[in-house]
Formats: structure tokens, C-alpha cells, sequence
């Protein structure tokens, strides 16, 4: 048994949360949200090399990932997998990169199923940025 970090009601070290307070995981001396998270050591231009993140705040807010290589539900790097997110070169759901492989995009090129390009796409659904700019 170890003391609840807010309450100090004694509780299990197993346990979810507090039965006094409602602390999610109240043994552990620090808690900072649900999910995962990695962030390397190394780092490349003050980012980490690999950062990972599928990671909740308590207060529900994402963490973002970014890094060198960016991978999370949110992201943002130089090479970004996620479900939206900015990269250079990006695979996700809702991306904006340079080169992306996604369902919605805005890229300078890409493979998507809805996007808008600057230089080539192939997909279903894509318009050029200059057409787009021409139709308004």
C-alpha cells in the first residue's frame, strides 16, 4: 500500500484510482496522461530523432509528435506517419507535406484519395493548386 500523490488515502499500488479522490493511478509518484509515449535520446536540430506518441493529457489534450520521424495521431516531422499531421514526406489520413501518401491531402506532390497539389498527384479526386487559384 502507498499513499494516493493528492489525498494521501492509502491505496494499492495496482490501483486504477483513488477510491477517495478519484486519482487515476494514485501510487505512482508522477502521472501525465493515458497512452504511450517514446522520444528518443538522440536528437538532430534540437528534435528527437524518433519521437512516438499516442499519448492524452489528463485535461484529453493530444501529445503531438514531433520529431525527426514523427509517429502518433498527431504528428509533425521531417518524415511524419500519422493519422493528421505535417511533414515532408507524410503518410496519414489529413496531411499537409511535401510529398504525401494520404486519404485528404494538400502536398506539392502526392498519392491521395481527395487532395490539392502543387506539382503532381494521382488519386481519385485531386485538383492543382493553380486551377484551384484560376476557379476563384
Amino acid at each position: 500500500m502507498k499513499p494516493c500523490r493528492e489525498c494521501k488515502h492509502q491505496v494499492s499500488e495496482q490501483a486504477v484510482a483513488c477510491p477517495d479522490c478519484g486519482a487515476p493511478y494514485p501510487a505512482r509518484e508522477r502521472w501525465d496522461g493515458y497512452g504511450f509515449e517514446y522520444k528518443s535520446q538522440a536528437t538532430f536540430l534540437g528534435l528527437p530523432l524518433l519521437h512516438i506518441s499516442f499519448k492524452y493529457r489528463p485535461n484529453r489534450m493530444p501529445v503531438v509528435a514531433k520529431g525527426v520521424i514523427a509517429v502518433g495521431q498527431f504528428g509533425a516531422g521531417i518524415i511524419n506517419i500519422s493519422q493528421f499531421g505535417i511533414g515532408v514526406i507524410s503518410l496519414g489520413q489529413f496531411t499537409i507535406a511535401g510529398y504525401a501518401l494520404a486519404q485528404f491531402a494538400l502536398a506539392y506532390s502526392c498519392i491521395a484519395q481527395f487532395a490539392v497539389y502543387v506539382d503532381q498527384g494521382v488519386g481519385q479526386v485531386l485538383v492543382k493548386w493553380a486551377d484551384l487559384l484560376g476557379r476563384l
